[in-house]
This record gives structure tokens, C-alpha cells and sequence, in this order.
């Protein structure tokens, strides 16, 4: 950002990256229909604030969008929000006023000012009749009728990319107080990261904090377990031990459902996008010139006809899914087991220590492109399914992806502990799953988008020397930082970035890691405590990637952590079953399965824990008392002034229908 920019407060969010011409080719295309500046134009007139800016490599728009700007453009998206009255209502400009104010001043968060620009800048159309006709480097642009500006340079590759851009000012705050403040190592600014991220990222972290302050029990209950001899009662320590965890598991997860409902309570966030399409389809159907009770006969005669049509879309979506799990669960069974137990089997033969090692960085690296290939192949099955929106599938590809992964991470650790009963080797086996998967794994994650970064900052400046003609004079011109923010790599997931993002692999790793250290806890009860100490350093990893290493994300206005949930709850059964099964090879060394008091303890044990899980739940509400009352009380007033619009439509359609039959 300029000085001239600081001064007027300006703070540009969007940035169009564009091709760049050679000097002649853009001299030659240079005037008023130029495609480029036919863009720039019409940006301006929308009332956006455009400045072009020239890189090394590529050339930019950069936007900024004035409040009246954003706000006009909010009214037209009909955004629901917050009144100073505590009601939901449609967004007026001219009635700003009365809406509430985030926590930071502003009166849009970054989900919606992102909304309000796409809606702005895809939003330019040819509004004449005529084709128009626009000038580029090597070809003509037919700017059809009705047909948007941005989309057709964007298929003429003139556009690469919108992107959104880093607030250098906050993203220096956030540094400061969140990416290097290590004085309170579980604390986070969740405001401030919702402000500048968005909901989804900030509930990711808020769940990621809670998790850590929470394991710290845990971890301290392992190593207790791990180097304290307890003499006569160390046959009790394990059974304890598990009980304590699974107990852990079940109420962290509950109370997070409780701080997830409070959080979204007070970032205001109440499903915005379902309620927003709920109140589209009302207002559309009473602002309509069908009156209300012509609207409500053609409801009831076409009720049937689309019920039969839902219960088929709905059948044959179930049927695709069953055929997609099925197909990836066969894939799972006839491929990739045999490779899993012919590792395990190798294990179990290798004597020497350090080969095992290499054995296992071996084996964790090239599973992972097969299960790439798996997550790719599962992409494609989805694209069949006929999901609904972008939440079902991504839901579906949770699913099936955390498949692959809990075969190629847990079936070889099965097969040592349940065949073959040697726990020295389990707990082996465990320690170095724990130090490659967490250590090499943070390693790559956080040192790859930095070198990836700056090598294109390299090749930038080295391609730039080579096209400059003659002796260089003086120092070469540094990178713009708008096109610093356009060469770090974007925030997507490593499968299905079409409708995932960067925390599919941060959910990830936290999934595998809780199933590696539940399901096995009384094998290697020290494995909470290396959880703890990297999960407090994958807080700051990933908040200094975010902040410095990756272009800033879209935004996504989830509020939970979705199908993740599911999966935890899955783990936690998982868990209960496994860890008794460990019980009972620990206290029948033999193998004879006799029923026999400690063996009987053990049976009787799971069940308990089973009740506890399912149990607990109706104890602890979900949701605090205070958020449900709020949520209940919101939608009693909306539904109050929504009936009172209907019945005041009907009424004064009855008296228009008596007044026409009088007049005749």
C-alpha cells in the first residue's frame, strides 16, 4: 500500500491478477477498447477504488470498496443480519444504523465484504444489444449481450485469478499477538482471527486450543502411568487408565459442542445461508403478482408432484452413495489390506532397530500416493452422487478420504497388537508412527509452501533480468507485494480442493492423531503427552503459515467442524472396543479366552463405557441454556412477523376479491 493510500484509509481486499503483454504488444493494444482497461473502467464505475499495478511477472487490479458500496451491494444479496433490537432482518443501506456492529467496528465481516465483491465485479454485464468488441495482445473479445465481463476474459485466460489480499497491518497485529506469542500457549484472539478469516478458520483454532488445554490431563495422567511403579496395583493401573481417557474423550467432546453453540452464538452466526434461502423463497412468493390465496391452491395442487419428486431425488442420491462407499470399501480390501499386512509381516521379521525405522518412513511415504490416488478416484464418485450443496459433498469426501486413511494408518498396528500380542513391538511401532507422521509431517507442511515460494520469487526475478535488453543499470526493481501475495501458494487441500480447503489436511492430521493415541492407550500411555507438545507447537506452525507463508484463504461461514465430529465420535467407539481387546491379551497371555473374573471385569467394563458415551450426552445439553433461549426467542419474533405479513396479504386479498364482485 502506497503512503497516498494510508493516508486516505484505504485498504485494498481483492486483486485481479492479469496476463502481462510484452511493452509493444501492450502499446499496440494500449486505448479505450483495451480489454484490460475496458475492465478497469468498468470496475470504476461500479464505484469500487481500482488501481492497476505492473509486477515482474503478471499485472494487477487491486480493489477496494467504500462502505456505501459494500452496503448497496449486501441490500441486493438480501443479507440477514443482527439489529440493535436483537432480530434478524434483510440488510438496508439506508437503514445501517440500526444493524449491529461486529466486535471489530465494521459492520460486514469478511465472509460478506468477500460476497458483496464477487457480486460486484462478476456482476458486470453487457447491458446493450450489440456485441462488443475488445482489444487484446494477440486476439479480439466478443463481449456478448447479458454476458459477464470478468468470466468471458477469464475464459480467454486474460484473467488468471481473483485472489483475496493480506491487510499488512493486520496480519502485523495478528503476528504479534497470536503467530508469536508464546507467553500463553493455548491462548488465541478467536475475534480477531474471525475478523480476519473468517468463521470456519477460527473454529478450526478455537477447537485446536480447547483441545490442547484439554489433553494437558491426559498427557499428565500418561507419563504418570508410563515411569511410575505402583507395586502390588499396577495390574489396576491400565483398566484405570483407560477408563479415565475414554471418560476424557466424552466429556471434551461434549463440552466443545457447548463452546462451539456459545461461539457461533457470539460471532453471530445462526445458519446464515439456510435461513438466508428460506427467507429468499417467502419473500420471492409474497412480493409476487400471484395473490395469496391463488399462490395457496397452486402449493396444495402441486404438493404431491413435488414430494414424489423429492423421495426420488432422495433415493437415488442414497443409492449412488451406497454404490460409491461400497466401490471404496472393495478398493480398500482387495488393495490396499494386502499391502498393509505384507508391511506389518516385514515388521514383525526385521530384527534390527534401525531398519524398522527406515522400513516405516519408507512405508508412510509411499502410502501416501496411493491414497492420494484413492482421495482422486473418490472425487470423481462424488460428482455422481448428486449432493445437494457443497456441505454434502464435502461431507462425503471426509468420509471416504478418512477411509483410506484409517486403513493405511491403523491396520498394520492391529495386526501386532490383536495377531501377534507382542506390545514391545506395538509400543515401537507406536513411537515411531508418533515422531515421523507428527515431526516430518509439521517439517513438510510448514517448509514446503515456503520453498515453493521462494523459488517462484526467484525464477520471477531471474526471468525478469533475462527479458530486460542491455547493460543493467542500477539495482533490479523489487517485487510488488501484491505480487508477492500472488506467488505464495494458496490455501487448498491436498485432495478435492474444488470444495475443500487448507483444513481438510489440518482436520486430518488431528483425526489420526486422536485415533492413534485413543485406540491404543493402554499400550503406550506416553503418547498423550507427545500429542500435547505437538499440538501446542501446531497452534503457532500453522497460524505463522497462514499469516506468512500462504495467500490469505476465501472465506467459508461454517461454524462447526462438520463431518470431523462424526468421525471423533467413531473413534471414541473404536477406542472402547480396541483398548478392551488390548485388556484382554495384556491379563490372557495364553490365548485360551477363558471367562474368568479379570476377563469378565473387562467385558463388563466396555459396556459401561459404552453407556457413558451415549449416556453423557443427555446429561450435558449441547448447547448452553442462555443460546437456546436466545436462537428460540429470535425465531418466535421472526415467525410472529411473518404470519402477521401473511395474514395482512390474505386479508387485504379478500377485500380487493369482494370489492371487484360489488363493482360487477
Amino acid at each position: 500500500m502506497s503512503e497516498n493510500d494510508k493516508e486516505q484509509g484505504v485498504v485494498f481486499e481483492i486483486a485481479v491478477a492479469l496476463t502481462k503483454w510484452g511493452d509493444s504488444k501492450r502499446d499496440q493494444s494500449d486505448g479505450d477498447d483495451d480489454c484490460v482497461q475496458v475492465l478497469v473502467n468498468e470496475l470504476r464505475k461500479t464505484g469500487l477504488i481500482v488501481e492497476r499495478v505492473v509486477g515482474l511477472q503478471n499485472e494487477f487490479v487491486r480493489l477496494a470498496a467504500p462502505p456505501e458500496i459494500l452496503g448497496k451491494a449486501a441490500a441486493e444479496l438480501k443479507f440477514r443480519k443482527r439489529t440493535r433490537i436483537g432480530m434478524d432482518f434483510p440488510f438496508e443501506w439506508d437503514q445501517a444504523s440500526a444493524f449491529v456492529r461486529l466486535p471489530d467496528g465494521s459492520l460486514f465481516s469478511w465472509c460478506e465484504r468477500f460476497r458483496c465483491y464477487n457480486h460486484i465485479i462478476y456482476g458486470i454485464v453487457n447491458t446493450g444489444k450489440s456485441v462488443v468488441v475488445l482489444k487484446s495482445a494477440y486476439a479480439e473479445v466478443d463481449w456478448g449481450p447479458g454476458e459477464s465481463l470478468l468470466r468471458k476474459l477469464e475464459t480467454m485466460l486474460i484473467v488468471k485469478e481473483v485472489f483475496p489480499l493480506h491487510d499488512e497491518r493486520k496480519r502485523k497485529q495478528l503476528l504479534k499477538s497470536w503467530a508469536m506469542n508464546w507467553s500463553d500457549f493455548t491462548s488465541q484472539p478467536i475475534d480477531d482471527i474471525c475478523s480476519y478469516y473468517g468463521i470456519k478458520i477460527a473454529t478450526y483454532f478455537a477447537f485446536l486450543g480447547m483441545y490442547t488445554k484439554w489433553m494437558l490431563f491426559p498427557a499428565a495422567l500418561g507419563v504418570t502411568v508410563q515411569f511410575v511403579d505402583f507395586g502390588s496395583l499396577q495390574m489396576l493401573v491400565l483398566p484405570f487408565f483407560f477408563i479415565c481417557q475414554i471418560s476424557w474423550a466424552v466429556a471434551f467432546f461434549q463440552f466443545w459442542k457447548r463452546k462451539n453453540a456459545a461461539l457461533s452464538a457470539r460471532l453471530q452466526i445462526y445458519d446464515l445461508a439456510g435461513r438466508e434461502s428460506e427467507y429468499r423463497s417467502l419473500r420471492t412468493e409474497l412480493s409476487s403478482s400471484v395473490s395469496p390465496i391463488e399462490l395457496m391452491k397452486k402449493q396444495s395442487t402441486d404438493r404431491m408432484k413435488e414430494k414424489a419428486s423429492f423421495q426420488r431425488e432422495e433415493w437415488f442420491r442414497w443409492l449412488m452413495r451406497l454404490r460409491n462407499d461400497a466401490f471404496i470399501i472393495l478398493s480398500i480390501i482387495c488393495l490396499q489390506l494386502p499391502f498393509e499386512l505384507a508391511y506389518a509381516h516385514v515388521y514383525e521379521v526385521i530384527g534390527h532397530d534401525l531398519l524398522k525405522f527406515c522400513l516405516t518412513a519408507v512405508y508412510l511415504l509411499a502410502i501416501q500416493y496411493f491414497t492420494r490416488l484413492g482421495g482422486k478416484i473418490a472425487m470423481k464418485l462424488i460428482k455422481y452422487e448428486n449432493n445437494e450443496n457443497v456441505e454434502y459433498r464435502a461431507n462425503s469426501l471426509v468420509y471416504k478420504v478418512f477411509g483410506l486413511y484409517f486403513m493405511q494408518s491403523y491396520i498394520g498396528i492391529f495386526y501386532h497388537a490383536l495377531l501377534h500380542r507382542n506390545f514391545m513391538t506395538l509400543r515401537q511401532v507406536l513411537i515411531q508412527r508418533l515422531l515421523i507422521s507428527e515431526v516430518l509431517e509439521n517439517l513438510l507442511e510448514n517448509s514446503i509452501p515456503y520453498l515453493s515460494y521462494s523459488f517462484k520469487k526467484f525464477r520471477a526475478v531471474r526471468n525478469k533480468g533475462k527479458s530486460e535488453k542491455g547493460p543493467s543499470t542500477g539495482k533490479p526493481r523489487p517485487i510488488p507485494r501484491i505480487e508477492k501475495d500472488f506467488l505464495k501458494p494458496a490455501y487448498a487441500a491436498s485432495i478435492g480442493q474444488e470444495i475443500e480447503d487448507g483444513l481438510f489436511d489440518d482436520f486430518l492430521e488431528l483425526v489420526l492423531q486422536f485415533g492413534m493415541i485413543m485406540m491404543f492407550a493402554c499400550a503406550f500411555p506416553l503418547a498423550f503427552a507427545f500429542a500435547a507438545v505437538n499440538n501446542i507447537m501446531e497452534i503457532r506452525a500453522d497460524a505463522l503459515k497462514l499469516l506468512a507463508m500462504m495467500r490469505r484463504p476465501i472465506p467459508r461461514a461454517d461454524a462447526t467442524i462438520g463431518a470431523w465430529l462424526n468421525i471423533f465420535q467413531f473413534l471414541i467407539v473404536t477406542s472402547i472396543c480396541t483398548n478392551s481387546a488390548l485388556l484382554v491379551c495384556l491379563y490372557d497371555r495364553e490365548g485360551k479366552w477363558n471367562l474368568s473374573p479379570g476377563l469378565a471385569a473387562i467385558l463388563v467394563m466396555e459396556h459401561v463405557l459404552l453407556f457413558i458415551k451415549f449416556g453423557f450426552s443427555r446429561i450435558v445439553p449441547e448447547e448452553p441454556a442462555w443460546v437456546r433461549a436466545a436462537r428460540m426467542k429470535n425465531a418466535t419474533q421472526a415467525e410472529k412477523m411473518c404470519s402477521r405479513q401473511v395474514l395482512r396479504s390474505i386479508s387485504g386479498d379478500e377485500q380487493w376479491c369482494g370489492e371487484t364482485k360489488k363493482n360487477e
